[in-house]
């Protein structure tokens, strides 16, 4: 038996119900009207999902939410825990088969209902008293095969609602029982009775002599073959959703050999990763060095190196050698814990458009009912006769479905933040969609958006007679003993190139550098003020150099050891070697580029005229990055903005569009609308690309949905549609509408 979680009585919150029993979208809007009837409660239901998001206060509990679900003929439960699923796995609790008793029903029913149609259509198949082999087939179908549909019209009809169980059932059980009046009242049980248009003109029968097997029997095996087909592809939709949530690692090596559930590790625990394996969790890493896999949980093909007191993410796959590390986030607070639960949440949230749906799938069914009456009295008031006028109206019932505009969004969502889960793109709900369409301006944060974030050693001046590699060996040295992020760079760099050297009677000289000897030779490293201090003054060649590096918005450092200057170190924060490309990108989406940072406007200028980006705004405070978003916005311009910092979190909140990168910070990721799981600005692009694909998605199928029941319900009040062709069609609207919306799965990132 599986657990759930319940919040305390009385307190509110949020809950996520399951929901069963619903058929169309007649159902969910009827749902959620019932819920939000309740005092305290806020809810939103989704037919594609078969959920139920509640807010709800005061003194609501889940048990009343149930139960008000429950009393609107439906079920509901809370879903099993993470934890209870995998405990289920753990002890050989397979999932069941969910699509097995629909099967089983939509196999018995197209193998009785095709003799059915076969012999009603084709005359010479109509042998002596073939209508009561007719019969005989035709029963189970409309009993067994239809009886979710008229068990679901009768707890509907008892809470004084109507769905699309509500026109099928109404539909086939009228086709049914005017078959039975007449065979056993009427002259169609007569030997020798033949069935079809040209012998009810020759005869002069307009209804006692006609049977209508083939249309109840024919309508309900063509309706749970839509529903097969939809309840399939509704799978397949959230299949990228699934394997997200499944993509972990099941068990854990402890640092001490022990091997134990992934559930019982607990953050500072110490676990190893061989190669090959999966990370378990977040961590640190502690012991070892290794390449890392994360194309599964970010899109990024090339593996990324790591070694001690580098971050890990769980479910990535490591590569290389042996791994040490130390658990920093477990459970529900992991990256990928997280990923799943946003893109669950954007999966169950509703864009505008869809509300507007609901609304109307909400009050379809019942003036389909007027529309179906209307139709009969019309054609018996007019002459057309009873054959015709019962034709028309069961057509009308059975045509009317509105299933197609319930799934126009939730499926097209589904699908597209799925694949963007599968690409690193988390989308974080439908109205973002909206906003993707609308921005014309992009605003870039600098530092970690369009550049690394992190200082780096770009260049090394030498004077005329010295050795590059000397320098990097005696001045990287000497850094490495240095915390400050510019000698860490300079250290890196040098560590790179070749072994440092070692030092002795190292010291930090306040705000101009650091000295020490290194292997024999008393070494300076900071600015030039420290060097001549010492009487060691820069040369021309090294003037010059360190000149063009701080126009380049370089900072640049002197080297010198043995009373002389030697050389000039470059450090900067490197542009990414795809912010260019990604540029060009966005501007090929119709988007115009403003770098925004607050760096000097040397620093800026340089860095915008290397990707591309003419408009730049330098110099710029937190708070000061919000007024620009708010000036830009009043200059009736709409506005997104990328963004990785704590500093930008405010930005993000206000744009029209927020995009956190990944490899930012929770504040800035939190405020954001959509996050961008990798580091890499063409991420961006893609999705904004995705993001617009979906919308026009959703906007196809709702046209589809919309049109259908324009143009076909006029038809088939005219007589010129069968209820056997009706349901169908009808079918043929939703698997449709749920094809149409997997197409996203084959969207291709250019990244």
């Amino acid at each position: 038996m599986t657990t759930t979680t319940r919040p305390p009585v009385g307190q509110g919150g949020e809950i996520e119900l399951a929901i069963g029993g619903m058929t169309c979208a007649s159902c969910a809007a009827r749902i959620e009207r019932k819920l939000n009837k309740m005092d305290g409660v806020t809810a939103t239901v989704n037919y594609a999902t078969e959920k139920a998001k509640v807010a709800y206060s005061g003194d609501v509990t889940p048990d009343a939410l149930v139960a008000e679900v429950e009393k609107a003929g439906y079920s509901a439960a809370l879903p099993a825990t993470p934890e209870a699923k995998a405990k289920a796995e753990q002890a050989g609790q397979e999932e069941a088969d969910e699509l097995a008793p629909l099967r089983q029903r939509l196999y018995i029913s197209i193998a009785l209902a095709v003799p059915v149609i076969a012999m009603a259509m084709i005359p010479v198949l109509q042998f002596d008293n073939w209508q009561w082999l007719s019969l005989t087939l035709a029963a189970p179908v409309i009993v067994y095969g239809g009886w979710p549909f008229h068990r679901a019209a009768a707890i509907n009809l008892r809470h004084g609602a109507a769905t699309m169980d509500t026109l099928v059932s109404l539909g086939t059980i009228a086709a049914f029982l005017w078959s039975l009046w007449a065979l056993f009242f009427g002259t169609a049980g007569e030997p020798g009775m033949r069935h079809g248009f040209e012998f009810t003109v020759m005869s002069g029968d307009h209804g006692a002599g006609n049977i209508y097997f083939e249309v109840a029997a024919g309508v309900i095996a063509f309706i749970l073959t839509g529903r097969y087909f939809e309840a399939r592809s509704k799978r397949r939709a959230g299949a990228a959703l699934r394997a997200l949530m499944e993509m972990g690692a099941k068990e854990v090596t402890l640092a001490s050999g022990e091997r134990i559930p992934v559930g019982d590790l607990k953050v500072g625990d110490l676990f190893q990763v061989r190669p090959g394996e999966k990370i378990a969790t977040d961590g640190v890493v502690e012991e070892g060095s290794s390449a890392v896999d994360a194309s599964m949980l970010t899109g990024e093909s090339v593996p990324v190196e790591v070694r001690q007191g580098d971050p890990v993410v769980g479910a990535t796959v490591n590569a290389g050698g042996r791994l040490i590390i130390r658990a920093t986030r477990v459970g529900s607070d992991t990256q990928l814990a997280q990923m799943a639960r946003m893109v669950e949440e954007a999966q169950n949230g509703k864009a505008e458009v869809q509300k507007l749906a609901d609304r109307i799938s909400g009050i379809f069914v019942p003036i389909v009912i007027v529309l179906s009456l209307g139709t009969l009295a019309f054609w018996l008031f007019t002459g057309g006769g009873a054959t015709a006028a019962f034709t028309a109206a069961v057509a009308v019932l059975i045509i009317a479905c509105p299933c197609a505009l319930g799934l126009a969004t939730p499926t097209a969502l589904m699908v597209g933040t799925g694949r963007g889960a599968q690409l690193g793109i988390l989308i974080k709900g439908p109205e973002v969609l909206e906003s993707t369409r609308r921005v014309d301006t992009i605003v870039l944060d600098k530092t970690g958006t369009v550049t690394t974030g992190q200082m780096t050693l770009v260049d090394v001046f030498t004077a005329p007679g010295e050795n590059r590699a000397d320098v990097l060996k005696l001045a990287g040295a000497l850094e490495d003993a240095s915390e400050h992020p510019i000698a860490q760079a300079v250290a890196k760099g040098a560590a790179q190139e070749g072994p440092l050297g070692t030092v002795e009677d190292f010291a930090n000289v306040e705000g101009l550098g650091v000295q020490g000897i290194v292997d024999g030779h008393a070494v300076l490293v900071g600015r030039p003020q420290l060097l001549a201090e010492w009487s060691q003054y820069l040369p021309v060649e090294l003037e010059r150099a360190m000149e063009e590096a701080q126009a380049k918005g370089h900072t640049a450092i002197a080297v010198g050891w043995d009373g002389k200057a030697r050389a000039v170190l470059s450090v900067a924060d490197q542009i990414k070697p795809t912010s260019a490309e990604a540029i060009t990108r966005l501007r090929a989406l119709g988007l115009r580029p403003v770098l925004l940072t607050g760096d000097n406007e040397t620093v800026a200028r340089t860095v915008g005229q290397a990707v591309g980006i003419d408009e730049v705004i330098a110099g710029v405070l937190p708070a000061d990055k919000v007024d620009v978003v708010k000036r830009l916005q009043a200059e009736g311009r709409a506005v997104a903005m990328v963004g990785d910092g704590v500093n930008d979190a405010a930005a993000l909140a206000r744009a029209d569009l927020g995009m956190a990168m990944g490899t930012g910070t929770d504040v800035a990721i939190e405020a954001s609308d959509l996050t961008l799981v990798r580091g890499d600005l063409r991420v961006a692009a893609d999705a904004i690309r995705l993001s617009r694909r979906t919308l026009g998605t959703i906007k196809g199928n709702l046209f589809w949905a919309f049109a259908y029941n324009v143009a076909a319900i006029p038809l088939a009040a005219a007589g010129l549609l069968t209820p056997m062709i009706a349901g169908a069609a009808m079918a043929f609207s939703s698997v449709f509408v749920v094809t149409n919306s997997l197409r996203l799965r084959r969207f291709k990132p250019l990244t």
